[in-house]
């Protein structure tokens, strides 16, 4: 990325190819590009090189519609702030995606979703009456209605207490399992990057060779 008259180098050298149901933790370092690497997963970012393919489709071919479009077909988002819409509630947050997906039966799925995170009583409130931990249940809901193949999450826990965060690791990974999506996860806690299949270790920028690729 350009700095002035420098160019800026966040990633280098990063190839790996994740299997279709596979769960596969990013670690490292504050700073060593977990968070940069995501983003171009999602097509969110575009690199000055190399390419992301999503079920054989070439992200950076797509213009910037078609990766939108791309993304609300196949992909999910869990994020360290939620990133829920403060003016809709809780329902109206995990129907929009559907209902931009043209989905019929919106307001129903979402209701469903809501009840399966143990919000049911809670469909009519807005984020700022929501716990933290209700909220990422929200988000939770709203990244599983769509059915995505590809779930990204982004350090869902970091804004959570211990207990809170704990349930929300343990609600993902149930609803990840019975979906069968393929999951990418970046975290700096490595006991939630032991419940993934295979840990990716970021450092300086550089996938590190040296570390285990393996977690058992």
């Amino acid at each position: 990325m350009p700095n002035g008259d420098d160019r800026l180098v966040i990633l280098h050298e990063i190839n790996f190819a994740v299997r279709a149901g596979e769960a596969v933790a990013v670690v490292g370092a504050s700073g060593s590009g977990k968070s940069t690497l995501l983003g171009l997963l999602a097509g969110l970012d575009v690199p000055t090189g190399g390419t992301v393919r999503i079920q054989g489709e070439d992200l950076f071919a797509l213009d910037e519609d078609r990766r939108a479009a791309l993304r609300g077909r196949l992909v999910g988002f869990v994020f360290q702030s939620f990133q829920l819409l403060p003016a809709l509630t809780a329902l109206e947050n995990v129907m929009l995606p559907l209902e931009l997906a043209g989905k019929p039966a919106a307001r129903q799925e979402a209701t469903q979703w809501l009840a399966r995170v143990g919000l049911a009583t809670r469909l009519a409130h807005y984020p700022k009456h929501l716990s933290g931990g209700e909220q990422q249940r929200v988000a939770l809901a709203r990244a599983f209605a769509s059915r995505p193949s590809l779930l990204l999450a982004d350090e869902p826990t970091g804004n959570l207490d211990a207990t809170t965060g704990e349930a929300i690791i343990e609600l993902m990974f149930s609803l990840n399992g019975e979906q069968g999506t393929t999951l990418i996860l970046v975290t700096h806690d490595e006991a939630i990057a032991r419940r993934c299949d295979r840990s990716l270790r970021i450092a300086g920028g550089r996938l590190d060779e040296s570390s285990p690729s393996l977690l058992v």
